[in-house]
């Protein structure tokens, strides 16, 4: 069963020293379980700030290219943010995290193909990178290809069980393949997670994603 036209969830993060992780949007179509990030100017108030956190775990000069490339990511300078990564990545190959977020910034631009060769390319360097496992699956996902997004969303779980965005990405593309209960199972998991982090933003998305669903499931049988 797909989704109705009242629901089309759409899996995102932007360019984030965090995760890729999701919200939910309601009241589209149903063919394509949209991946996409953030326009800038949503993203800057509530992501600008979190790189700094990784201004301490490695070179000055690193945190300077990181900084620089998120801050054009704000500006909306996609070219602008993946040179400075690129830049960073030629003089630190083996920086798990540069791969990750030039992921980001590639898939931001829909160059699919390039974004998942750059997460491949962190999990090669950091083999349990569960957040490039999820952005994988949310790349697959925005191409209605389900079953391998399936299959990356369960890599970042095996990883980290408790991954609450990976776990709902997970349910959206299980109820794409019409497994309709393993799908509301796996959202109540991940709402009670997300309940449990006092995350209420999560909460309130994952809440309406099911109250859409369980409304679907419902016009269905009638």
């Amino acid at each position: 069963m797909k989704l109705n036209s009242k629901l089309k969830s759409a899996f995102v993060q932007p360019f984030s020293c965090i995760a890729l992780t999701t919200i939910a949007a309601i009241g589209l179509s149903p063919s394509v379980l949209a991946v996409s990030l953030h326009s800038p100017q949503q993203y800057t108030q509530r992501q600008v700030q979190k790189l700094a956190q990784f201004s301490d775990q490695g070179p000055s000069e690193r945190s300077q290219i990181l900084q620089q490339a998120n801050a054009l990511y704000n500006q909306g300078d996609m070219k602008g943010a993946e040179e400075n990564l690129r830049k960073l990545i030629k003089q630190f190959p083996k920086d798990a995290f540069g791969h990750f977020q030039l992921g980001n910034v590639l898939f931001r631009q829909k160059k699919s193909d390039e974004a998942i060769t750059a997460y491949r390319e962190a999990i090669r360097l950091q083999s349990k990178y569960a957040l490039a496992y999820n952005a994988i699956g949310m790349v697959y996902a925005s191409e209605n290809r389900w079953q391998e997004a399936i299959t990356e969303y369960q890599k970042a779980l095996e990883i980290n069980p408790n991954y609450a965005e990976a776990m709902t990405n997970f349910a959206l593309a299980m109820w794409q393949t019409n497994k309709q209960d393993e799908a509301i199972s796996y959202l109540e998991k991940a709402l009670n997670i997300f309940q449990e982090q006092n995350r209420k933003e999560k909460v309130n998305q994952v809440q309406k994603i099911l109250e859409e669903i369980k409304k679907t499931d419902d016009s269905s049988i009638s």
